[in-house]
């Protein structure tokens, strides 16, 4: 199959037609011609669109599709489809399943199911048994079936010196430990930031410290062991502070933000919507500044949309007892392209998270891989449910005013665009 790409903009900062509008031949999957004017055959797919622009494809660095045990959220197969119309052409998936993902059979399960697909999967193994905490998982044998990253999903390693083996034991594979931020003992039963907001709807607070200490402590485990450590989903100013100093110690530490914890904060709580319950908890508007700042910094490595679908059952009830989770693909470019310039987007949502999860660098030049994100950063729009492509609706932007539009993809030699 031959597609042809007609006047796309390309944002790509390692290549050498970054920012420039052209014409991009793509053959079998292969980019075998970039020019200004490429002649049109009958037997091209052709891909004209207003104002198109395409980067190097975006990868979620964190993304829950239910399968297996919770296909009424979302299914694998519908779920990568969902990736796709939403600009990813790579997504991680959690082990936020049942059986949770912690042993060979269970990656090769995620990998085969969806084979083939346009969108890659690239399956994080649990870092504990279970996701209980208690005994390591078969990290090894994972990451030979695939697995890219091992943690537990928004479950934190209470055990010190279970993450300190688990950091000294991935050294051997060059293994990416990542680690939850959070202390469940402070946090406690709490379920909105501990602030002025909570206090006044009278819902139990998740303190800042409690995110901080975790940190804290991750980062002196990983400055006694060495290894590699991931701390994802990141919420408060003190956190990005902590991991700012880690750096300039050299401690190899990265760190990710959710797009809804740039955008919102815990002044939405106000209507008791429990599509606003999410974890970690959304913060302060200081909080929020210092997150963005953080990206443009480079303290933050990376942004993920934290994908997690929720059936009505377990989210449309009283705050407090509905389930946490947002789903984030559909809305991630949208919000995002209201906050940061193109080239800090691609970067913090391609070029960083492949590096850092060891996916094959890409880049938008002859002869290479045709990996692409497909996009125009002009349109405003408000979220509403008919944007919403995933099976569960449970979105924290639901009524926000995004800016953007996602046309699709081009990955694994399949064209997928929105209708």
């Amino acid at each position: 199959m031959t597609t042809l790409l007609k006047s796309a903009t390309i944002i790509d900062a390692s290549s050498p037609y970054h920012k420039q509008t052209k014409d991009i031949l793509i053959n079998d999957g292969i980019i075998t011609k970039i020019d200004n004017n490429i002649p049109q055959k009958d037997e091209y797919q052709v891909v004209e669109l207003d104002n198109l622009h395409v980067s190097t494809g975006w990868f979620d660095t964190s993304v829950s599709f239910g399968e297996p045990g919770y296909e009424e959220r979302e299914t694998l197969r519908h779920g990568v489809q969902v990736a796709a119309k939403s600009g990813f052409t790579d997504v991680a998936i959690n082990p936020n399943t049942s059986p949770i993902v912690d042993n060979k059979s269970a990656v090769e399960f995620l990998i085969n199911k969806v084979n083939g697909a346009a969108t890659s999967i690239h399956p994080i193994g649990a870092l504990t048994q279970q996701s209980k905490g208690v005994e390591m998982s078969e990290m090894y044998d994972m990451q030979q079936s695939g697995a890219i990253a091992f943690g537990d999903y928004n479950k934190p390693v209470s055990n010190d010196n279970l993450l300190k083996i688990a950091l000294l034991y991935a050294q051997n594979f060059d293994g990416l430990v990542l680690s939850f931020p959070k202390n469940n003992s402070i946090a406690g039963e709490g379920v909105a930031n501990e602030g002025k907001n909570s206090t006044l709807l009278g819902l139990k607070g998740i303190p800042a410290l409690a995110e901080e200490i975790q940190i804290s402590r991750d980062l002196f485990l990983l400055e006694y062991t060495g290894g590699k450590l991931h701390i994802p989903t990141i919420s408060t100013a003190k956190s990005v502070q902590l991991i700012k100093e880690a750096k300039k110690k050299g401690l190899n530490v990265t760190c990710s933000v959710a797009v809804h914890h740039l955008f919102l904060t815990d002044d939405e709580l106000h209507g008791f919507d429990a599509n606003k319950k999410v974890t970690p908890p959304l913060r302060t508007e200081e909080d929020r500044k210092a997150l963005i700042k953080g990206l443009k910094d480079g303290t933050i490595d990376m942004i993920t949309t934290d994908h997690n679908p929720i059936d009505i059952e377990h989210k449309k009830v009283e705050f407090s007892t509905a389930k946490d989770g947002t789903i984030g693909l559909e809305s991630a470019f949208g919000a995002l392209n209201t906050l940061l310039n193109i080239e800090t987007i691609v970067k913090c949502l391609s070029n960083n998270p492949r590096e850092r999860f060891g996916l094959n660098k890409i880049t938008i030049k002859e002869n290479e891989k045709a990996s692409l994100s497909i996009f125009s950063p002009e349109r405003d729009y408000t979220f509403s449910e008919e944007n919403i492509i995933s099976t569960s609706k449970n979105s924290v932007f639901l009524d926000k005013k995004l800016q953007g539009k996602v046309y699709g993809i081009f990955n694994n030699n399949q064209l997928v665009l929105n209708s």
